[in-house]
């Protein structure tokens, strides 16, 4: 697997989750075609079908999961840039044993570093690794 390929195929797919915050989680096939191109190999192309239709099918549960670990904050008052890594991320360790829980949770900070406020990553961060905590316990 190439590395800045798969970083490149997480960032756009987290372009695309942040897309489908605004519109009630309906895919946009247009958004999903420039996105997801064949510049990408295979691997990632059907990584990022997997990931964002099971966003999209996973929504409420990610919600849930995410909601109860956000510390008194409502899903409307975390930023959306933020909750768009947090489902990306949350996705992964829950259903991706493929991705290492420790990259997984890195890549989400880092999108964040990159596309929102300067406390968002310790928030992300501490969210993801109290969702880690309880998945982990529960196994």
């Amino acid at each position: 697997m190439n590395i800045t390929m798969r970083k490149k195929a997480r960032e756009n797919l987290f372009k695309l989750i942040f897309e489908l915050i605004f519109s009630n989680f309906q895919p946009n096939s247009k958004s999903f075609s420039s996105l997801c191109t064949s510049d990408f190999p295979n691997e990632d192309i059907e990584y990022i079908k997997e990931v964002y239709y099971g966003v999209i099918d996973k929504n409420k549960e990610l919600s849930l999961i995410i909601q109860k670990h956000a510390q008194g904050f409502n899903l409307d008052r975390i930023y959306k840039t933020d909750l768009a890594a947090l489902l990306l991320s949350t996705y992964e360790i829950m259903f991706l044993k493929d991705i290492p829980i420790n990259v997984s949770i890195a890549e989400a900070i880092n999108l964040v570093k990159i596309y929102s406020t300067e406390k968002s990553s310790a928030y992300v961060n501490g969210i993801l690794s109290s969702i880690n905590k309880e998945l982990t316990n529960k196994s």
